[in-house]
């Protein structure tokens, strides 16, 4: 649980590199492409994918391609997969930059957020999971770089504009259960910790 409550700012890093991948091999990487693979130079391609699957339940991880950056900022595909769904390994030493899954709509929400769009233009709701955790800097500023980061238990998220007022759900972290993260800006979504 080291992420879901990641910056939109550091988890457009991940979704950029999903994205980039998905539109042109991957152009949904944050904003910090060659930190995002610094620590991992003489990591393996297994152990990468090993942290990529982590992140999602088994069958969708098992299906899943799997995606990442290079010491260039490039878009590296480890594995191909065939289920919709793209998991990429995050990196451990980078705040909000956590080993996730996603599927396209979820990955179209990361590249809005990374292109500073006024809001999303999914269409329909995305699914993201984080079930290795993640590390964040706030609940409610998706552009937060400056806060402490705390560490976020496994957790998965609808990317959709969920509003607190019309569903009665709170706005302020939990270690169990669901709340809304972001809420008043147009990128609030669902968050919900544990596993599905």
């Amino acid at each position: 649980m080291k992420f879901v409550k990641r910056s939109l700012c550091l988890i457009a890093i991940s979704a950029n590199m999903l994205l980039a991948n998905s539109a042109n091999p991957r152009s949904a990487v944050h904003t910090q492409p060659a930190a995002h693979n610094s620590t991992a130079v003489t990591e393996t391609t297994q152990a990468k994918i090993r942290r990529a699957i982590s992140a999602g339940p088994a069958n969708v991880a098992n299906g899943a391609r799997i995606v990442d950056t290079d010491a260039q900022g490039q878009t590296v595909v480890l594995r191909e997969g065939n289920n919709g769904f793209t998991c990429v390994p995050g990196n451990p030493t980078v705040v909000g930059d956590p080993p996730m899954c996603v599927d396209a709509p979820a990955l179209q929400w990361y590249a809005d957020a990374k292109a500073h769009k006024p809001k999303p233009t999914n269409t329909v709701p995305g699914v993201t999971y984080m079930l290795a955790g993640a590390t964040q800097r706030s609940d409610s500023d998706p552009n937060d770089m400056t806060s402490m980061p705390f560490e976020v238990g496994p957790h998965w998220m609808i990317m959709w504009p969920f509003d607190p007022k019309t569903t009665g759900l709170p706005t302020k972290h939990k270690s169990t259960g669901a709340y809304i993260m972001f809420a008043g800006t147009p990128y609030a979504h669902l968050h919900v910790m544990g596993r599905p």
